[in-house]
């Protein structure tokens, strides 16, 4: 056993690492740039974490009901796929892929073309 371990016992499973990384991401969605006024909530669905979020734009859904904005899709490598919904057709769709969490949620909250938070 390393001198780190100590009386840690084991690696932590993947069910403890992924509570790890709700609150990672809540706290990173603070820091968005868009829409700031609104609270987004992080959906654990699998080893996935979809946002979602009120849409205050009314671009998607006219009476301000809750959208998707991103989902966040681990790699077996430890890396990140990010996908962006597309309204218009219903469907989750690629946005970039091979990324660190830190990387993919830079893009969800800074936002600059306006895909996340329409």
């Amino acid at each position: 056993m390393s001198p780190c371990a100590g009386s840690w016992g084991s690696d932590p499973s993947p069910s403890q690492v992924m509570g790890f990384l709700l609150p990672f991401i809540e706290r990173a969605l603070r820091e968005r740039v868009r829409y700031r006024y609104v609270q987004p909530r992080v959906v654990q669905e699998g080893s996935n974490f979809r946002i979602e979020a009120p849409c205050c734009s009314r671009n998607v859904d006219r009476s301000g009901g809750t959208i998707d904005i991103a989902l966040l899709i681990p790699a077996l490598d430890g890396r990140w796929a990010l996908l962006v919904r597309e309204h218009a057709v219903a469907a989750w769709a690629p946005h970039a892929q091979g990324l660190s969490l830190s990387e993919a949620l830079d893009l969800v909250c800074v936002d600059a073309e306006r895909k996340f938070w329409p």
